[in-house]
Order: C-alpha cells, then structure tokens, then sequence
C-alpha cells in the first residue's frame, strides 16, 4: 500500500472502530468483518470480496503498533480535509485546487507541482528530521564501539579501575582529526557557506538536505591528510584506565561515553560499550546484591545445634545454627554481601547442607540404633496408608 493510501483512507471507518481504540478492539472488529467477508462465505460476490481485502488492508496497518503510529500522524498532518482532491488551500483568495495528483507525482514527467521528487521527498524531511534523522548538519557523529572484558569475583564486587588497550579507530594524530594536510585548514563549503544543508522550494513547500558537495559536514578539504586521507581517523593502539564500580555484574554494560570510534573530520566520537564477565568464585555466588554460600554440617550439628564460623569477603562471622535444622535451611548474615552505589549492602545467605557419612564404625552404629529407638517417628503416616491402600 502507498503513502497516498495512507492519507486517502480511513482505515478507522473500515473496521468501524475509534480512532482511540485500544489493539484488542481492533483484532476483535477485524476478526468479526473477516468472517462476515471473507470469500469462501460468500461465492461469486465480488462486492464482499472487495470488503474483505479493505478490511485486511486496514488491520495491516492497525494492527501493527509502528504502522498505526505512522498512520496517524500522517494522517494528523495530511488528513484533515486539506489535500482531498480538487479542495481548496484555506487562506487563499477564491481558493486554489490542491489536487492529489500533484502532491503524489513522480519524475519530471509527472507533470505535477512536485515533479522530480515527490512525496519521497515530502515525507522523509516530514519523518526522518532532514537528513540521517540527526537534525543538525555537520560532520557525521563516529560509531559505537563495544569490548569484554574478564573481571575477578572479588574485583567485581569491591570496584577496581583497570588500564583497557584497543585497537581501535581513534583521532587522527597528524591532523588531529580535521582531515586537511599539516599546513593546511578546512574551508568552508562553498554552496552551502558552511551550514552543512541546502534548501530548495516546491511550490508551497521548502526542503532541507545535506549539501551534496560537503556531505553535511560544512567544510570541504582541498589538500587531504596523507596519515588518514581525509577522514580525520585512522585505526590505532590506545590505552583507557576504566573505572568499573563496585557491584559491578556479570553481563552488565559499562557505556563510556565519547570513547568510541571519532566523528569525520572532527565530528563527535561514538561512545564505548563494555561489557562485563565476571569470573565465577571458588565460595561465593552472587544473586542480586546477596552472596550465596553452601556450608556443610554433620548430622550431630544439626540435631543438637552449633555455633558456625563461616567466611565473608573481608573476614569471618559466626552463625547459629539452631537445633533440629533440617538440610537446606539458609542462616542470613545481613550485611555482609554486595555494597551498592548508596552505601547500602546485600547479606550473605548461608545455606546448610547436612552431610551423611557413607559409612560408620560398629560403635557409632549401635549409637545410631540406639538413638533411633528412642527418636520419635518422621511422620509418614499419612504415606503409609496410601501404600496400605494401594499394596
């Protein structure tokens, strides 16, 4: 479907619904018109069939957030009855037709008032800011980079600054990053005296565009840099001492911005992205801002209970361990994990694994037995039923 489309229909009014409608009204109006339209329910009628496909065609619009959006603000800027065929332009004495034909004419042979550009032309200054969507003319804005780099357990928890060397595209040292020969200077453009745009008229309207002869930057280089030919960038080794803060997570991405590839001609930089791996640790895991820990325990301690000293990552405390603690139970250290940007810290979980021996001696047996006489049932009577029932 074209622009023209876009501003000549309705799409709201064929499938009956607001033009604030949320999405699933839309589907719902959609469905219900497909069925009653659709082609196999109504043989031979060419009518229906011509239904059905303006239906789809709005809800292929409609029904699709980005094209809606479009729709609509073509259709606030286009739609409101100004540019229907033969309609008069307010403002104007006796009024003048505005005829659809012209606006939407293509080539020079098109013979309308927009000849040689069209509604190409119209809507990718309307839509895209004037030329790349940047808005501004001058020397194009350089890429993004991205890197990774590997950071140990404790580093990414405490912070640490680390010296990071790219080889990478960097500022031109011979011309610092103009792009003109040592000796010489960028001059500025003569047919666009250094704005970087041109403007031309179409009948009632005026466009903008990046100058052709300086491509947008507003200068134009007679005698080129022999180290960069004129891009004001080559590809080079630096070095970048980066600051990593503390909590810093595995995944994460560090933007540093103006650190990435240079603008031409001395256009801004790009940014750098960095992205974070961190090296798992030996003890500790990390959920969020907690440390996760898994300590074991004996079957004694756990029946009668203990005092644990476990490890932190800048020392050591002590947990109770209360008895009867079944294994699995986590003991929680507040405090004691990740130290946020606010001063504010995670805890340590602590989780206790009771560890049963693969064997004992003869007397820690006759002690077990002895001690599974006199310990209390575990509580599988309702279990035992289901298997009295079933056995």
């Amino acid at each position: 479907m074209s622009s023209k489309d876009w501003i000549e229909k309705d799409y709201y009014a064929v499938l009956g619904v607001a033009k604030t409608a949320p999405a699933d009204e839309i589907k719902k109006a959609y469905r219900k018109l497909a069925r009653e339209s659709h082609p196999d329910h109504n043989p031979g009628d060419a009518t229906a069939e011509e239904r059905f496909k303006a239906v789809s065609e709005a809800y292929a619009v409609l029904g699709d957030d980005a094209k809606r959006r479009e729709y609509d603000e073509m259709r606030s800027l286009f739609g409101s009855g100004a540019f229907r065929r033969g309609a008069r332009q307010p403002g104007q004495p006796g009024g003048v037709p505005f005829d659809m034909s012209d606006l939407f004419a293509q080539g020079a042979t098109g013979g309308g008032r927009f000849a040689g550009g069209g509604i190409s032309d119209l809507f990718s200054s309307i839509f895209s800011g004037g030329a790349g969507g940047g808005g501004a003319p001058g020397p194009a804005r350089g890429r993004d980079i991205e890197t990774e780099v590997a950071l140990d357990f404790d580093d990414a928890v405490r912070g640490v600054t680390l010296p990071l060397s790219l080889r990478a595209p960097g500022v031109c040292d011979t011309c610092h990053g103009n792009g003109a020969k040592p000796g010489t200077q960028p001059r500025p453009c003569p047919v666009c005296h250094g704005a970087g745009v041109t403007t031309r008229n179409q009948g009632a309207f005026s466009f903008s565009e990046p100058c052709r002869n300086c491509q947008g930057v507003g200068t134009v280089v007679d005698e080129k840099c022999p180290e960069c030919q004129g891009t004001g960038g080559v590809t080079k080794t630096r070095t970048l001492n980066v600051r990593f803060p503390a909590g810093v997570a595995d995944g994460q991405r560090i933007r540093l911005a103006g650190r990435g590839e240079p603008g031409e001609r001395g256009g801004p930089a790009g940014d750098l992205f960095v992205h974070v791996k961190v090296r798992p640790d030996e003890l500790f895991g990390r959920t969020g801002d907690d440390l996760t820990l898994t300590v074991p325990i004996t079957f004694a301690e756990a029946v009668l209970g203990t005092d644990l000293r476990v490890p932190t990552l800048d020392g050591a405390v002590t947990l109770r361990v209360p008895p009867g603690t079944p294994s699995g139970r986590i003991l929680r250290a507040r405090g004691k994990g990740v130290t946020r940007r606010d001063g504010q810290a995670g805890d340590l979980l602590v989780t206790l694994d009771v560890v049963v021996p693969a064997g004992v001696s003869d007397e820690a047996r006759k002690a077990l037995e002895t001690f599974a006489e006199q310990s209390p049932p575990a509580g599988r009577e309702h279990l035992d039923a289901r298997v009295r029932r079933f056995g």
